[in-house]
């Protein structure tokens, strides 16, 4: 039974039968005016040990309540141990775990409230320091004594602003939603010639006007399961950041292979390279190496491995030998 698995209600059972017996048994030896005195004395007492160890659980319950409120006015810790017997005994392992779950929530949603307060600074800065130029452009470009040529090439500078905001933003705004799991990846098979040449579309101007070039090589055959589009987003940030850090006629390889694993994309530039203490932290948020371009916001990685990770893929970063940063990315063709 239920009932009896508690400590207290099996030492009022073994009471009360005792107190029953004994008392049946003197009523049959001492007769029956005398033993029925003595079994309503017998049913008094306990009735009065009912009360007494009544009162003494409703106190116990009473103050497990007030051990209760203190947690959730911050207290840390709950003095369990004390109701270790009688019917709090069956409290005991949940109050625990509810103590604990708590805690794990509360220290969570301090983290979730500290990396909060510390996305909106950096999203602040990273706004506030384009806008601030914006302003002083548009101060200079409204000066009646300014000449065609400056003119054009403030207004080719606040377009370049603009853009950057625009991308900023996007950004931010695809990283909230990886971030809140509202992305739905579609599981498509995806042809990896087609994804690095969308995602080479992306930056095909930027590097003719450097004159740099892009070096591709793959059978045409190798594919994976994913989203095509979300991809084309991940591979063409790795290639606009490996185009930022090249110097002008530098130039970006491009190696595709497949095997029964995984499908692997190399992608290596011929710049200086990655700092080595900028390799622990290369796809951190925010975070800008020391070989960083000017224009570098320091998410466009970040964005690139939370996208590859939601297709059960892998991205590392690492210098090669022959110069340059190299970008392995792998898709996996089972669960990792």
């Amino acid at each position: 039974m239920q009932l009896l698995r508690n400590p207290e209600l099996r030492q009022d059972a073994v009471f009360y039968s005792i107190l029953l017996a004994g008392a049946l048994v003197c009523a049959l030896w001492m007769g029956e005016g005398p033993g029925m005195y003595l079994l309503v004395a017998g049913t008094a007492l306990g009735a009065g040990y009912h009360f007494y160890a009544t009162r003494k659980r409703y106190k116990r319950l009473q103050d497990l309540a007030a051990d209760l409120d203190r947690v959730l006015h911050g207290a840390s810790e709950l003095p369990i141990e004390q109701y270790a017997e009688g019917e709090l005994a069956i409290l005991q392992n949940e109050t625990r775990k509810m103590l604990l779950r708590l805690q794990e929530q509360a220290e969570a949603l301090g983290k979730d409230k500290e990396f909060l307060a510390d996305l909106i600074a950096d999203i602040s800065h990273q706004i506030r320091t384009p806008l601030t130029s914006l302003r002083l452009f548009c101060t200079l470009i409204r000066k009646k004594d300014l000449t065609p040529e400056k003119r054009q090439e403030l207004t080719w500078e606040i377009q370049r602003l603009l853009d950057r905001m625009e991308w900023l933003i996007e950004a931010l705004l695809k990283m909230s939603r990886l971030d809140a799991g509202t992305v739905a990846f579609r599981q498509d098979e995806v042809m990896a010639e087609e994804l690095v040449y969308k995602a080479a579309e992306l930056v095909a101007i930027p590097m003719e006007v450097r004159e740099q070039k892009l070096k591709v090589e793959m059978q045409g055959t190798e594919k994976y399961v994913g989203d095509l589009s979300w991809s084309v987003e991940a591979v063409g940030n790795i290639l606009k950041n490996c185009m930022e850090h090249m110097g002008p006629g530098g130039c970006i390889e491009i190696g595709v292979s497949e095997n029964t694993l995984y499908t692997e994309i190399r992608i290596q530039d011929h710049g200086p390279g990655i700092l080595p203490e900028d390799l622990p932290h290369l796809f951190e948020r925010f975070y800008r190496g020391g070989n960083s371009h000017s224009d570098s916001i320091g998410i466009g990685l970040a964005l690139a491995q939370m996208i590859i990770k939601e297709q059960n893929g892998t991205i590392q970063a690492q210098n090669a030998e022959d110069g340059g940063a190299v970008f392995t990315i792998r898709f996996y063709k089972t669960v990792i």
